[in-house]
């Protein structure tokens, strides 16, 4: 595609267009031999129609002239509306017809990629003769056609150029893996009038099986993003310094990026991504095809999430963008392969405006409540996603009241739902009260009401919650929500979410006198996981009640960076994992962390006896200690660990052999209780309170 004032140039392999909505060969379906242009803003065809034909003809560049007269086309035809033109042809843009005073360029092959300049039009592709003269997948003309002597060397295909504003330099990404006889995988720059090499980039700075498919550039930068195949490919996007060459910063997703382009200080991508977890976005699953992000850094990736399908041909989805440039009510453009946009058909065109959008947020789930304190109900909940706006309002209402309680305000992203919380300060002790959450976008457009929970406000504080509270707690999961997810019972709002089905507060729970249940564990593969990573302090407590007879051993609690698959087909066992209490298959626990070793503390009893235990595990300057029942077992006085990002797993995880006695499973098999974390050292003296108060 390309887009100049007002008209969006559509090239490809079609030969038909119709109106969104209608079926193929329906009503107002007309003849589009592999062009079409548009009026931007409408989206109705505009009265230029141009055939591009040949032996298996295809439009595979498009590029309008700086003064907005010329449109540059580059594919696989041999003629343009009758007219002779060997895989490039300029058109007239006034009058929509083949210039015939542009002298032929006979191109012996595919044209991939066009660039115009005010007096020169760079091109590359697979052609090796440009007018029976040898150019190497690089060639350049004059805009009247004429050969230039500009002629760098590529080895394989060219399919994206790029000559930057102002600056001496032609940018060439693609599949080769050597520009002008020096070593350069997939990305070149060269000197625009000699074509000698400005910049290469050795073959390790790009995987050999990655290729880049687009270039776009800013005053300051220019930008790449890449496809690949294979283990250890880059498939995402990269910034480099136009003063100097040199990459700023690159990102990690993975899933062939087709395609970028720069809008007001973000760069739009168009791919299949389907992991960017390395770089705190969302992990492996499902695939996404359109994204935004800031220039400054790789991530995060914004709160901008059009869906579309993989579609025909190769399953790529979206392959090109193209935006409008008056700055006012802009459009964006988007052309590929898919056959629906936000679940709506639409095949191969879609185009975005500016918003605000129409959709409002999502519904709230995993609501629950609980009193802490006399007088007091906390109310907890997953928050939700919009399809643009990533800042949301929550409603919170009670009794079925139309006005809200109060509101609480929180960011999200659709791939990060942290815990929201709101407690109720006026609810009477011995009295019970429903609850109901609604989330509204900065535009107004509010989601639909969640479901009801119902809690009875306390008239007494709880002792082992509020002691676990006021001790530190940067988690604490209770476990006895049978609400699909842990809510954090701490002020760190930190929800856990279940994999693989653990069964929620279906178990009495291990605290004295007190209602609130345990959650069981299969020890085949599920746990609770914490979705939101954070860096993993240097100094820390974990804390959980657990009951078993297993003899397959498992991990009760660790810190990992692993995180499940968003399709649920993997549990994401982490790479690096630590700070953990696993049991052995004869029932002892073992307290470890990783510091270039395992390094790890036993107990001498054993605890798969049907009984409720109490395990706490602390590392800081003194060392590490292992607790069970309110008594230190087991230390060391290592004080080293793993700095990793992640989050706290409990149920299982990762263990490997490295690990001493690695168990059977690395599934626990048994009912687990109230686990808490601390970014702090639990003393002797609250380890000892923690367990008696929860004995009664």
């Amino acid at each position: 595609m390309a887009e100049s004032q007002g008209v969006v140039y559509v090239g490809g392999t079609f030969n038909a267009v119709r109106p969104p909505g209608v079926a193929a060969g329906g009503a107002g379906t007309r003849s589009a031999v592999n062009f079409v242009a548009f009026d931007a803003y409408i989206g109705n065809p505009t009265g230029c129609n141009l055939s591009f034909t040949g032996t298996s003809a295809t439009v595979r560049a498009l590029e309008v002239s700086p003064d907005g007269r010329t449109l540059y086309a580059g594919g696989y035809f041999s003629a343009v509306n009758g007219v002779t033109a060997n895989r490039l042809a300029a058109i007239n843009i006034p009058s929509c017809t083949v210039k015939t005073d542009f002298k032929q360029a006979a191109v012996a092959a595919m044209v991939r990629a066009i660039e115009a300049t005010a007096d020169a039009v760079y091109f590359g592709g697979d052609f090796k003769l440009v007018q029976n003269v040898t150019r190497n997948r690089l060639a350049a003309v004059t805009p009247t056609g004429e050969l230039l002597p500009w002629a760098p060397v590529a080895d394989l295909p060219i399919r994206a150029i790029h000559a930057p504003a102002g600056r001496n330099a032609v940018i060439a990404g693609g599949d080769f893996t050597s520009m002008n006889g020096a070593d350069s995988k997939a990305l070149a720059v060269v000197d625009r009038a000699t074509g000698a090499n400005l910049r290469t980039y050795p073959n390790f700075f790009i995987p050999r099986t990655s290729v880049v498919k687009s270039i776009d550039s800013d005053s300051t930068s220019f930008y790449i993003g890449n496809e690949g195949t294979g283990g250890g490919v880059f498939d995402g996007r990269a910034r480099f310094d136009l003063s100097n060459f040199n990459q700023i910063w690159r990102d990690t997703c993975l899933g062939a990026t087709q395609a970028v382009n720069l809008y007001k200080e973000k760069l739009y991508s168009a791919h299949h991504a389907h992991d960017c977890g390395s770089m705190g976005a969302f992990t492996d699953g499902s695939r996404i095809h359109l994204s935004a992000q800031d220039l400054d850094k790789p991530g995060p990736l914004l709160q901008w999430n059009p869906t579309t399908n993989e579609g025909i041909g190769e399953g790529i989805g979206p392959r090109t963008l193209a935006h409008t440039t008056t700055g006012t009510r802009d459009v964006l453009w988007v052309g590929g392969e898919f056959t629906k946009v936000n679940g709506k058909a639409q095949q191969g065109l879609t185009r975005f405006g500016p918003g605000p959008g129409t959709a409002g947020p999502s519904a709230v789930k995993f609501l629950s409540a609980e009193s802490r304190a006399p007088g007091q109900n906390t109310i907890r909940w997953q928050s939700t996603s919009d399809p643009d706006d990533s800042g949301l309002t929550y409603s919170i209402y009670r009794n079925g009241s139309a006005t809200p309680l109060g509101t609480v305000q929180a960011s999200s992203l659709w791939w990060d739902l942290p815990q929201v919380s709101l407690t109720d300060s006026t609810a009477v002790p011995g009295t019970a009260y429903t609850y109901r959450v609604r989330a509204t976008d900065p535009d107004g457009h509010a989601g639909p009401l969640s479901g009801e929970v119902r809690v009875t406000t306390a008239s007494s504080a709880q002792a082992y919650p509020g002691a676990v509270r006021a001790d530190g707690a940067v988690a604490y999961w209770r476990l006895g929500d049978p609400f699909a997810a842990a809510a954090d019972s701490s002020t760190g709002n930190r929800m856990g979410l279940p994999f693989g089905g653990p069964a929620l507060a279906s178990s009495a729970g291990a605290l004295a006198g007190d209602s609130n249940r345990a959650t069981t564990f299969d020890g085949v593969d599920d746990f609770i996981y914490g979705p939101q990573r954070a860096a993993s302090p240097p100094a820390y407590s974990a804390e959980a009640w657990f009951r078993t007879t297993t003899t397959t051993g498992g991990k009760v609690f660790g810190f990992g960076n692993g995180i499940p698959r968003r399709d649920g087909a993997g549990p994401g066992l982490s790479s690096n994992n630590g700070k953990h209490v696993y049991m052995t298959n004869a029932g002892n626990l073992i307290f470890g962390e990783w510091s270039g070793s395992a390094r790890t503390v036993k107990s001498p009893a054993r605890y798969n006896d049907g009984a409720w235990h109490h395990v706490v595990a602390t590392q800081g300057p003194a060392g590490m200690a292992l607790y069970v029942d309110g008594v230190r077992v087991a230390s060391n006085t290592v004080t080293a660990t793993q700095a990793i990002t992640g989050s706290w797993r409990v149920g299982g995880d990762q263990l490997t052999t490295a690990w001493p006695e690695a168990p059977s499973s690395r599934y626990f098999k048994g009912a687990i209780d109230e686990f808490a974390a601390y970014h702090l050292v639990l003393s002797p003296a609250q380890v000892s309170r923690h367990n008696q108060l929860g004995r009664g």
